[in-house]
């Protein structure tokens, strides 16, 4: 039997076939991974989605006019954005018994960002 491993080592080791290019030396650091990680657990839920995206669109949205879009109680809506306002991605001010929510653009900008060509 013949000993391709060498064959081929030399081949590669020749020149003889051109490699693709390397990976990126700059992939995301630590932090920045764990960041991303929860932002993207915030935003795995289809609810969660449908949520932002009403708010979103909506620039400033009463908790109570999410109920009837997303088809679900009150305790649901608190639930998830709870869940969006800690990873930053939402944001609100209370009035009276509701809270308001907007979407907070500088966090959807440097999510982006990290995401982006480095």
């Amino acid at each position: 039997m013949i000993d391709m491993t060498s064959h081929v080592s030399e081949w590669f080791e020749s020149g003889a076939v051109d490699c693709c290019a390397p990976v990126a030396t700059e992939g995301l650091n630590e932090r920045d991974a764990e960041e991303l990680a929860r932002v993207f657990s915030a935003l795995a839920d289809p609810v969660r989605l449908r949520l932002l995206s009403l708010v979103a669109a909506g620039g400033e949205v009463c908790s109570c006019n999410l109920e009837g879009p997303l088809n679900k109680r009150q305790s649901t809506i608190s639930h998830h954005t709870s869940i969006l306002h800690n990873a930053g991605l939402i944001s609100g001010t209370r009035r009276g018994r509701w809270m308001y929510w907007r979407v907070v653009p500088e966090r959807l900008a440097a999510v982006a960002q990290l995401l982006g060509p480095r």
